[in-house]
C-alpha cells in the first residue's frame, strides 16, 4: 500500500526598521506531528468542535540548544512546546493562502495551505527590552475546546528585537 505523506517546509525572514534583509533562513522541513491526521480525521467524520488552525505558537524553547543543537521532536507528542508560556498568535492574526503546485497564491480549496506569520516592531519584545529568543513554534488546531498540534519546529536561535520584522511562512501539504 502506498502511503501519502503530509508535509510542511517554513521560512523565516528578518526584515531591518528600513526594509532591508537581515537574515533569510532558507525552506526548511518541518514535522507535521501524528495527531494532525486525528485532526483531519475529525474534519472528515464531521466530529463538533473540530476547528483547522487556530494559532501560531512561539516558544523560547531551551536555551541549552544554543550550545547543544535540540532534538528532533517527538512525532507522536501529544504535549505542547518545551516553553511553557508560548506566545500565541491567533488566527485572526495569521495570513491562510491555499497555493497550487507552482506555490503561487489560489481563490479556491487545493491540497496546500500557506500560513503567514507577520510580527511587525514592538512584538514579541518593545523598545528598551532584550530581545525576545525564539527556539521553537507549532501550528494547533482544536478539538473540543482543546489546543491540538499540527506540526512542530525546533530551530536556532531567533533574536527577535523591538525594530525588526519577523516574517515566518509555513506550507503544508496534505
Amino acid at each position: 500500500m502506498d502511503t501519502i505523506a503530509i508535509q510542511g517546509i517554513y521560512r523565516d525572514r528578518l526584515i531591518s526598521p528600513g526594509g532591508g534583509l537581515q537574515h533569510d533562513s532558507g525552506w526548511r522541513k518541518n514535522m507535521i506531528v501524528l495527531k494532525c491526521r486525528v485532526l483531519l480525521a475529525a474534519f472528515l467524520k464531521n466530529e463538533a468542535g473540530a476547528l483547522g488552525i487556530r494559532s501560531l505558537q512561539i516558544g523560547k524553547g531551551d536555551p541549552s540548544w544554543d550550545t547543544t543543537p535540540p532534538p528532533l521532536p517527538d512525532p507522536a507528542t501529544t504535549a505542547g512546546l518545551v516553553d511553557p508560556a508560548p506566545v500565541a498568535i491567533l488566527v485572526a492574526n495569521l495570513t491562510l493562502q491555499y497555493l497550487d503546485d507552482s506555490d503561487a497564491q489560489v481563490a479556491g480549496p487545493t491540497n496546500r495551505v500557506q500560513v503567514v506569520a507577520t510580527l511587525g516592531p514592538n512584538q514579541l519584545a518593545a523598545a528598551g527590552q532584550p530581545p525576545y529568543p525564539m527556539r521553537e513554534f507549532g501550528l494547533f488546531g482544536e478539538i473540543a475546546g482543546a489546543p491540538f498540534m499540527i506540526d512542530y519546529v525546533r530551530h536556532p536561535l531567533i533574536q527577535k528585537d523591538a525594530a525588526i520584522t519577523l516574517e515566518r511562512h509555513v506550507r503544508l501539504v496534505l
